[in-house]
């Protein structure tokens, strides 16, 4: 009988739930190799991490730092097609779990694990999306989820029982006292969720967000940035306050954080729908993200003609809701991004920003592959200036095409009225 362990590769934080689980495997009989990714987490000691996962039994722990692809394969990818998700959450969370999982299969493939866990509770959206990326990178992945384990559940009823483990097997514990929600945070976002936050009437805490200040606490004075596109992606941001610039996507994207930030942009407190059919409250802090949604969506006022616009506002609902529900390397998520590059081609040019307690003021934008034309729009031009042959006179017949399907329609009506 062979005493080689399976091996699993285990997402891991070094928080409370994941440390217990590592432990919770190896004595399953399982060798854990602990796979930790830097998505940006704030002032996270990976160090102490990689210590900790070892001291609760892991054969090793790896900690990769993503937060450069992150930002260029998934961050950008989401600023360029406009995605949110019910109209208001720019999926913070849902970008970094295929970033995640991709990396989790990647060493799991090196390593010779068959097997693959997670600390995703069984009501939440996460379960999901790591699972339903780490199939569609390895057909032969098996998932471990000890949150949906009967055998797991029973003996974990709550903190209580969690807390009780780690001094029964000396888990180094955090003594700091748990929160009063639940966080989620990479260089994207900061989420906040569970706890107090499920009364959907008790406001969040002040002392709580990590991005932003408070639009009443921002700065009175006013900043003004420059933002530069090229094929949807910015590529350039220039502050012409104090003349900083920022070129590299991550550093580019890491400065939108800030500068957005420090004048309170991005908070938003939603209740959302969840794939698995529950509704939730979550606050959200994406100060870079909605800055640079706000830019983007600008210039292609002027770069996207009409009914490409039309088409790609459902695309961009569509992608949206494929990212938030796990979709991420689905055969339609790869028709849908690249049908958003074929339609980013000419998204190019600037966009002058004012960033004042909470607003983003847009103060001009300019393109050399405008379709936007200041002679055919002007009302001081009767025709459409030297370029175009536009006469306003042709309205009249296009008003009355467009008119008699309505015209139809109010009479069927007025016969309803009459009978």
């Amino acid at each position: 009988m062979s005493d080689i362990k399976p091996k699993v590769v285990l997402a891991y934080s070094g928080g409370l739930d994941t440390s217990v689980i590592l432990t919770w495997l190896c004595e399953k009989g399982f060798a854990v190799i602990a796979f930790c990714a830097d998505v940006g987490q704030h002032h996270e000691d990976f160090e102490a991490v990689k210590k900790k996962a070892v001291a609760c039994g892991a054969i090793k722990c790896i900690v990769t730092d993503l937060r450069a692809e992150f930002v260029s394969e998934y961050v950008f990818e989401s600023v360029k097609c406009n995605a949110i998700y019910e109209s208001r959450y720019l999926l913070g969370t849902s970008i970094a779990r295929p970033c995640i999982t991709k990396e989790m299969i990647r060493i799991a493939t090196e390593e010779g694990a068959t097997f693959v866990a997670h600390g995703a509770t069984g009501k939440g959206n996460d379960q999901v999306r790591f699972e339903m990326c780490a199939q569609a990178l390895s057909p032969m992945i098996q998932t471990i989820a000890p949150w949906r384990d009967a055998e797991f559940i029973e003996s974990f009823k709550g903190r209580k029982d969690l807390l009780a483990f780690c001094e029964k097997r000396n888990i180094p514990v955090d003594v700091k006292p748990k929160s009063n929600y639940s966080i989620d945070e990479n260089l994207y976002h900061t989420s906040y969720e569970s706890g107090m936050l499920e009364d959907a009437m008790c406001p969040p805490e002040e002392s709580m967000f990590k991005m932003t200040v408070s639009p009443q606490n921002a700065p009175n004075e006013s900043e003004t940035v420059r933002i530069e596109f090229k094929n949807g992606i910015p590529t350039k941001i220039t502050n012409l306050n104090d003349n900083t610039v920022k070129t590299d996507p991550l550093d580019l994207f890491l400065y939108c954080n800030e500068v957005a930030g420090r004048h309170g942009i991005g908070r938003i407190d939603i209740v959302e729908n969840r794939f698995v059919g529950i509704k939730s409250r979550g606050v959200y802090e994406t100060p870079g993200g909605t800055l640079l949604r706000e830019a983007h969506l600008d210039l292609e006022g002027v770069c996207m003609d009409r009914e490409v616009k039309r088409i790609t506002e459902n695309l961009a609902s569509e992608f949206a809701r494929l990212c938030y529900n796990g979709f991420w390397f689905a055969p339609e998520m790869d028709l849908i991004r690249h049908s958003i590059n074929y339609s980013q081609r000419d998204v190019e040019g600037t966009v002058e920003i004012e960033l004042y307690k909470g607003n983003i003021i847009i103060k001009g934008r300019q393109s050399p592959k405008a379709l936007y034309n200041a002679d055919l729009a002007s009302m001081d031009i009767e025709g459409g200036g030297d370029a175009f042959d536009y006469n306003p006179a042709d309205a009249q017949g296009f008003i009355r095409i467009n008119a008699v399907r309505l015209k139809t329609y109010a009479a069927l009506r007025a016969k309803d009225v009459k009978e």
